[in-house]
């Protein structure tokens, strides 16, 4: 059974944590996610992960913000991909690049496999999970009141931050995306090569 119970719609928060989203290269997580990065921005710099890849969000913007740190890494992805990773946390708290920003968008269920209750759903805080791997930026946000400090934690700049957003569990609304594997990483790398 799910404890869940936030109200906050992703549509509206994402785009007020991110309201420059050009300033960003950008990986997404799976699904709900990718959509939410295409909404902020559907240009090159956005690079969303598809099937096969679910869990590796957050290791391939480590590698991207270690290998680009003259540009601003922002991983979106959610509660059920971040938990398949969780040592990737403890990796970018100790290498900790100051360009690298993470937002884990928590609905409390596993939205790709049938939206059965996730462990966070149950009870398991990402938050104190990223600090107790070291990440010295961090925040919940899970009300109104919280947002302007979540925008002010993922455009933070001197360390690695994460940002835990609690959401409803609407689902996110359609929207049309490439689904070409192929097709996106050579859109990302021109983007990403200038």
């Amino acid at each position: 059974m799910s404890t869940f119970k936030f109200e906050l719609n992703r549509e509206v928060v994402i785009p007020q944590l991110v309201p420059n989203p050009s300033d960003y290269l950008m990986i997404a997580g799976l699904g709900g996610t990718a959509r939410d990065t295409t909404r902020l921005t559907n240009a090159g710099s956005n690079l969303y992960t598809l099937g096969g890849a679910m869990g590796a969000a957050a290791s391939m913007g480590l590698g991207l913000a270690l290998a680009r740190p003259d540009k601003k890494v922002l991983v979106v992805t959610g509660d059920g991909e971040l938990l398949m990773s969780l040592g990737t946390l403890a990796t970018i708290a100790v290498l900790n690049p100051p360009n690298l920003s993470i937002i884990c968008v928590d609905n409390g269920h596993y939205g790709e496999t049938g939206y059965q209750v996730s462990h966070t759903g149950r009870g398991v805080n990402l938050e104190e999970i990223a600090i107790g791997a070291g990440i010295k930026v961090t925040a919940t946000v899970q009300d109104d009141s919280q947002v302007a400090n979540g925008a002010k934690v993922v455009a933070h700049d001197k360390d690695s931050s994460f940002v835990l957003l609690r959401i409803s569990t609407k689902e996110s609304s359609p929207i049309k995306r490439n689904l070409n594997a192929a097709d996106c990483r050579i859109i990302f790398r021109k983007a990403l090569l200038g």
